[in-house]
This record gives structure tokens, C-alpha cells and sequence, in this order.
């Protein structure tokens, strides 16, 4: 089964919720988390995560929307970048 993949990540104010709602959305869009890194830093929520989806049907434009929308819901940023574009910008 061909996949793609993508860096998300998820920074703002620590609360109670990030983890489980961020993750909701990207269950319903069948999304699967392949490595993750999470920590708060003086109560700084800080996320980043490798995630692989199928191709198949995958609509790449409503999951960075959906996710957008659920960080504005709980006031953070969420950036979803497919892999090849995230490090194509940062690279050395």
C-alpha cells in the first residue's frame, strides 16, 4: 500500500485536551502517527510528530484544514507539511 507523509506540528499554551483532540481528527482522517516528540516548556505546549496517511483517496487540503480548525479550537498552531516539503525548507 502506498503512503504519504507529513511533519505536523502542534505549539501554544499547555492545557488540558491537545493530545486527545489533535489525534481525533487525524483518526478520522485515518492518519497514523509513526514517531512523535512532546514536551512543555514553561508551560509551552510543543508537538511534533511523523505521520503516514494512505494515498488512496487522501485529501491532503481538508486534513491541514480540519487540523487547522481544531487548533484554533483549542489556541494553538498547527502546521501539517508533507515530508518532502518540510525537508526540502530545512535543509542544510
Amino acid at each position: 500500500m502506498a503512503s504519504s507523509r507529513f511533519i505536523i506540528t502542534v505549539i501554544g499554551s499547555d492545557r488540558v485536551g491537545i493530545v486527545a483532540r489533535i489525534t481525533t481528527v487525524m483518526a478520522d482522517f485515518n492518519v497514523n502517527i509513526v514517531d512523535i516528540s512532546q514536551t512543555i516548556m514553561q508551560g509551552i505546549f510543543t508537538m511534533i510528530m511523523l505521520a503516514e496517511a494512505p494515498q488512496d483517496n487522501f485529501d491532503l487540503a481538508a486534513f491541514q484544514e480540519s487540523m487547522g480548525a481544531e487548533g484554533k479550537n483549542l489556541g494553538v498552531e498547527v502546521k501539517v507539511q508533507h515530508e518532502d516539503v518540510f525537508r526540502f525548507m530545512h535543509r542544510v
